[in-house]
């Protein structure tokens, strides 16, 4: 391993231009560094193969209940996939405009500066990283489980065993081969959205056989309530998070960019559409809010059959989730740490893999611990109020840059009303998180908050006493073998 350099090849007095323009071409073959190598399809892919995961399984639940109808989460199901698409091409327009890697890093530092940046890659090392992964883990391992035990409770332990196992063999993968781990994103993503149709099928043709009468009453704003309301956009929101990071690794960006987030974005808001209308279809209400695992009740009805295999289908779902997450976000530190505000070991790639194989092993045992001590419930309220926040934030950036920089090119702009839209209503969602759940939102709050000293003590360090100094200046510039 060693840090991203350009490796020169020096040629001996005398050679021929051809020879000059070969060793040219090997220069562009030795280069050691993090490649852009994901095209149009696996954008698409990692997009969709993020997005699309455990949350289209379990959210509809939450929906439903806060919703108060069917016909009203179906609204905000629709209402959700517009959000998400604003929130996407707004960071469309970030990836094209700062072309450097970094994702919500690099938005933040060229917006906002330095300390909200810091802040996020603060959040990410520590736990919005580790937790996003750990909760994706643990659905993984409880629908791969589960069919063994039905109708017998599963052991928290061997599903916890299980997530692991699965963790563990994506780090490997994304250690290895960038060209690998988009590869297994591309088949996973096809198998995810094969499970979504094999659902969407049978509901739609029940539908067209005249079972409608779980629709006869779908709007009813009796047990409708303002706020109860936003938790079911919250959960809506849920299923269909993911969509910035592809920017970190996508080539021609300004042409793949936005393409691949409309694409994908516009098709999971149908399908996540397609797929509760065949869950309403089929199921009614009241069995719907009974289930924990409603594709697995759906089967049962619908499916018979093949009842036994939609777990696997949602547990590769949950995979290729997973998957996105762990490529994405040890990619973020890496930049972090090559503008100089992250340890500078983090920065560091394997020469011949060029993947960020230091981030990704130091990452490794948080997830680990993360996923052993925390619960699907408990890891979701703690990275959601830290998550939303930098992503409003990383929207607020952009309205102010547009502001202050009102020539800078922009080679995809988005209409002013989409970040502004996004932006308040991202605030909104942080907001109610600290109504609903003061005491979750409270310590990720506190969490966020405690990179403010780690930050004047490591970065912006100038005011500190000189030995200090010297300190973590030997600290922060710690390097791999």
């Amino acid at each position: 391993m060693q840090t991203p350099t350009r490796t020169r090849h020096h040629g001996q007095m005398g050679q021929t231009q051809v020879n000059k323009e070969d060793d040219n071409k090997k220069t562009d073959e030795e280069l050691v560094h993090l490649r852009r190598e994901i095209g149009l399809l696996p954008a698409v892919s990692f997009i969709m193969g993020t997005v699309v995961g455990s949350g289209i399984f379990i959210a509809p639940k939450g929906v439903l209940i806060n919703s108060g109808s069917m016909g009203l989460s179906l609204l905000v199901w629709g209402l959700c996939g517009v959000l998400s698409l604003f929130g996407a091409l707004c960071y469309a327009e970030l990836g094209t405009t700062f072309t450097k890697s970094g994702c919500h890093f690099t938005y933040l530092l060229e917006t906002l500066g330095p300390l909200p940046a810091f802040l996020r890659l603060w959040v990410e090392f520590l736990f919005i990283g580790p937790a996003a992964t750990s909760l994706v883990s643990l659905a993984f391992g409880r629908y791969v489980v589960e069919p063994f035990f039905a109708p017998c409770a599963v052991p928290t332990m061997l599903i916890k065993l299980v997530s692991i196992l699965g963790m563990t063999f994506l780090v490997a993968v994304n250690c290895w081969s960038v060209r690998m781990a988009s590869h297994i994103q591309v088949s996973l993503t096809f198998i995810k959205i094969v499970a979504l149709v094999l659902i969407i099928i049978p509901g739609v043709i029940a539908l067209v056989k005249g079972k409608t009468e779980n629709f006869q009453n779908g709007f009813e704003f009796e047990s409708l309530t303002l706020d109860r309301l936003p938790l079911a956009i919250y959960n809506g929101l849920y299923a269909y998070s993911g969509c910035s990071y592809i920017t970190l690794s996508v080539s021609c960006l300004n042409r793949n960019i936005p393409l691949a987030i409309i694409l994908s974005m516009v098709t999971v808001t149908v399908l996540y559409v397609l797929v509760n209308v065949a869950y309403y279809t089929i199921l009614a209400p009241t069995e719907l809010l009974l289930s924990d695992a409603v594709a697995v009740t759906f089967a049962t009805y619908a499916l018979r059959g093949l009842d036994s295999a939609i777990p696997i289908l949602v547990a590769l779902s949950c995979l290729a989730t997973l998957n996105g997450g762990i490529f994405v976000s040890p990619r973020m530190l890496f930049v972090g740490a090559r503008e100089g505000y992250w340890p500078q070991i983090f920065s560091t790639i394997h020469i011949r893999r060029h993947t960020p194989l230091p981030a990704l092993l130091l990452m490794y045992p948080l997830m680990v611990i993360m996923l052993i001590s925390g619960d699907i419930s408990q890891l979701m309220s703690l990275l959601s109020f830290s998550d939303w926040f930098f992503i409003a934030l990383a929207t607020l950036g952009m309205l102010i840059h547009r502001y202050r920089f009102p020539l800078h090119p922009r080679p995809f702009k988005v209409p002013l009303v989409i970040p502004v839209t996004f932006t308040v209503v991202s605030f909104f969602i942080v907001s109610h998180s600290l109504y609903s759940d003061p005491w979750n939102t409270g310590c990720s709050c506190l969490l966020t908050l405690s990179g403010v000293p780690v930050y004047y003590m490591t970065v912006y360090h100038f005011c500190l006493p000189p030995t200090w100094r010297r300190i973590f200046s030997k600290s922060h510039n710690c390097k791999a073998f």
